[in-house]
This record gives C-alpha cells, structure tokens and sequence, in this order.
C-alpha cells in the first residue's frame, strides 16, 4: 500500500527527535491525560496502543496497572520504545491487518494514529479493530477537528513529506457505529493556540455478549 510508505519515511526520520519532545507530553494536556486513564479504568485484558510511537503512552498505562503493549508501523520507532521501555513488549505491524486473534484484546488505544491514513480506509482500519476486541471491550480514538488535509513539509526538526487529516467527530462515531463499534464517551477540546485544531476523542465499546439469566428459556 503505497500510501503507508511516506508515513513510515516520516515517522522513521523523527523517531529520535519525536520521543524526546513529547514524553512528557501528557503533563501538558489534563484532560486528554483523564480520558487515557479513564479508558484504562474501564478496560479488561490486553491492551494494544495502536500507532505507539516511542511507547510514552503504552508505558502511562503500564503504570496504571494495564496489560498494555504497543504496535507501530514504523521501525525506527519501535526501536526507541524498546530501547526505552525495555520492560514492554513493542512490534512492528499495521492497523490494517493487525497479527492479532480474533477477540483477543479488552482494549485499543489509538492516540492520533489515524490521521495520516487516508479517510478511505478507516473502515478498513476500524474492522480490524472490531475483529480484534474481545466483546465488552472498548478502543479510544483520538484526531484532529476539522474538514482538512494539511500538508507537512516540517515536522520535530525534520524534513518530511506527510498529511495529516483533520476529521469530524460525527463522522468518526458513524464509522465506528458501522464496524459494529458503539460511542459510549466523546470529548471535543479547543486548543489553546488560535491556528491550531480542537482535538476529538472517543471512546467506543463492542457490544458485550449477552448472558441468559433466564432458567426457563
């Protein structure tokens, strides 16, 4: 899929540079912080952070308790979150065609990891998702606001060449609903700088198995 190589060139040249401004990164934003450990206090089972980067968000849940570990399109990245996580498991693989069970997981964290694939293919992506999650489990996306590609020709220092796709909450939820997905949290925040989008995030749930209590049927 040609689509994904400008993403893993990109993310491959600032691998480095990208881990060592944003560890940090969730000391600076509360409430996104909130909706991340709120989505760990709610999930069961293995948690894969989908997109990981350099681990920073992996490791968070780690230390909250949740079985989480991390996939990555892009080499050099996994290569830093091994190197500074080494306590975790991190893997290269794409959210396109997960190396995952079926039903496997209690949860997918998704921060900021579909914004570079074009929108075509988020059925695609959000199915894997659904194939993947055990039922009752629960998946958090998170995404720009808006109805625009912008073009990055820099980015952590770099010379790149990649889009970024802002998206509409509606839409994403309807996606979402689609692939069998329910919405069951949103949060839709304003950036504190004036050229910057509003940041979505949505926590959506497949349906848990219902259970019979009924001993006469």
């Amino acid at each position: 899929m040609t689509f994904l190589e400008p993403i893993r060139t990109a993310y491959n040249t600032v691998a480095e540079s990208y881990h060592s401004m944003l560890r940090d990164s969730l000391d600076d934003i509360p409430f996104y912080r909130a909706m991340i450990d709120a989505f760990g206090s709610v999930v069961s089972g293995a948690v894969a952070d989908i997109g990981c980067g350099p681990g920073h968000l992996t490791a968070h849940l780690r230390g909250r308790g949740v079985d989480a570990f991390g996939i990555d399109l892009t080499p050099g990245m996994i290569d830093v979150a091994r190197r500074e996580y080494p306590g975790i498991r991190f893997e290269v693989g794409s959210m396109l065609a997960l190396d995952l069970k079926d039903e496997s997981l209690g949860g997918i964290l998704a921060s900021y990891s579909i914004i570079h694939m074009p929108p075509t293919e988020y059925p695609a992506v959000f199915g894997e998702f659904h194939r993947v999650l055990a039922p009752g489990g629960h998946v958090l996306v998170a995404f720009h606001v808006g109805d625009r590609i912008r073009h990055l020709t820099q980015g952590y220092g770099h010379d790149i060449d990649l889009d970024v796709h802002w998206l509409r909450p509606d839409h994403i939820e309807a996606l979402l609903q689609d692939a069998g997905l329910k919405v069951i949290a949103r949060l839709v925040q304003e950036h504190e700088l004036p050229d910057k989008p509003q940041q979505a995030v949505l926590v959506a749930q497949r349906p848990p198995l219902m259970v019979n209590t009924d001993p006469t049927t």
